[in-house]
């Protein structure tokens, strides 16, 4: 071999070696959000070798490269194997493969200590296994033992720094005791702007057409997935709750549980009146209603509807703003207060950006 073509070998091993390879597990409202941060300069250390959808998925590099990726995938590709996916990773001989689910299956979350067992990098914005399951989280704990890394900024406050600070908190010897706050984006919006002047229910409607909800909003509404949030944030904190131990008061009846979703939005209208009697029960206490998760010293948690005085941090919110109110042993007159805007593709996409270059 010539010098300069072993030069030019030499470069190339390099250039794959400094590279972080990344395949791509959902391309819906988060995932295309990130395969536009992917086209910026900002992810130019990233190579996309492999991106897929719930039917389909594609690894030809020029058919990646593509920018209407996401919409060719509807069309195109190959049908969904995870196993070829991972083949795209190890054939990329780059020194950091990440996988990087954008999905909320609950299926693929199972996954994830698997993938970090066999030696891959997963950043993910589903909570289904660390929001899951006090099993499922130990096994995601003991495949961390292997040297794998678990980008989860996404999976809470869709990327403010809630449990990066949590565990520098920990790691500096400091402790939660309590932690209080506003965890859903949608429920934030619905009771900032909910003052008893509309009905419930029209507020609903215009929260889903904003996309603020998921287009069934019982997934909002049930506070499930504000527990999930919450059970991430207990376990890093190092409380071993189990998903039975966080009491959730939704605000689903349970005559509207087991309908269509066409159906329940037809009967929105059967959410006004029980939300109107506790808002004017609130304002006769000068208080508002808002979505609220709880945590004490001794691990009782909760999440529900509260009433909260005027002044309260969580009377003073905007918009889709997320609030994690932290009370530990260092910040215990008064608690470290994170807020920002908990809801959005952008943000959460950033979130996962963030966590995949921050395994360079």
């Amino acid at each position: 071999m010539s010098a300069v073509l072993a030069e030019r070998a030499t470069s190339a091993r390099s250039e794959a070696s400094s590279t972080i390879a990344i395949v791509l597990l959902g391309t819906g409202v988060v995932g295309g959000a990130l395969l536009k941060l992917l086209n910026t300069t900002a992810a130019g250390s990233l190579r996309l070798v492999g991106a897929a959808n719930s039917r389909r998925q594609q690894t030809d590099p020029a058919s990646l490269a593509r920018r209407n990726l996401r919409e060719q995938l509807n069309q195109h590709g190959t049908p969904r194997d995870n196993a070829s996916l991972l083949a795209a990773l190890d054939a990329s001989d780059a020194a950091v493969k990440v996988i990087i689910d954008a999905t909320a299956s609950t299926a693929l979350a199972a996954r994830h200590a698997e993938w970090l067992a066999r030696g891959y990098h997963v950043v993910t914005a589903n909570k289904a296994l660390a929001g899951g399951e006090l099993s499922g989280w130990r096994a995601l704990q003991a495949a961390l033992a292997n040297g794998g890394c678990y980008g989860d900024s996404a999976t809470v406050g869709a990327g403010l720094p809630v449990l990066s600070t949590l565990r520098r908190l920990r790691t500096c010897g400091d402790g939660l005791l309590t932690l209080e706050g506003v965890f859903s984006g949608s429920l934030s919006w619905l009771f900032n702007q909910y003052d008893g002047s509309r009905p419930f229910s029209e507020l609903l409607r215009e929260a889903r057409q904003l996309g603020y909800t998921e287009p069934d909003p019982r997934s909002d509404l049930s506070g499930e997935d504000v527990a999930r949030k919450l059970l991430i944030i207990a376990r890093n904190a190092g409380f071993a709750l189990g998903t039975d131990e966080v009491q959730v008061e939704g605000l689903v009846p349970e005559s509207l549980r087991e309908l269509d979703t066409e159906a329940f939005l037809a009967r929105l209208a059967e959410l006004d009146v029980p939300l109107a009697a506790r808002h004017a029960e609130a304002k006769s206490r000068g208080c508002v209603l808002r979505f609220l998760a709880r945590l004490n010293q001794r691990g009782h948690a909760r999440v529900g509807l509260a009433e909260v005085p005027l002044t309260h941090p969580a009377a003073r919110l905007y918009g889709t703003d997320n609030q994690f109110a932290l009370t530990t042993t260092r910040y215990y007159a008064q608690p470290l207060v994170i807020q920002g805007p908990g809801a959005g593709p952008e943000v959460t996409a950033q979130a996962l950006l963030g966590d995949v270059l921050a395994l360079a």
